[in-house]
């Protein structure tokens, strides 16, 4: 997993195994979920963290 903070829709693709368009519905996805409790997104990048969390249980 990749050392930044922030994943963008490159990297979802990449390490997901995923087109362009797919990575950018999911990064969408996660970001309407964070949006929803409250926080401030940046469209296009989702939170490394977060997106351990969703796909993998996170550590």
């Amino acid at each position: 997993m990749p050392e930044t903070r922030f994943m963008n829709a490159n990297t979802v693709a990449d390490f997901m195994g995923v087109s362009l368009p797919t990575a950018y519905k999911i990064i969408r996805k996660l970001n309407m979920e964070l949006k929803a409790q409250g926080y401030i997104i940046i469209s296009g990048k989702v939170p490394t963290k977060y997106f351990e969390k969703k796909f993998y249980g996170g550590n």
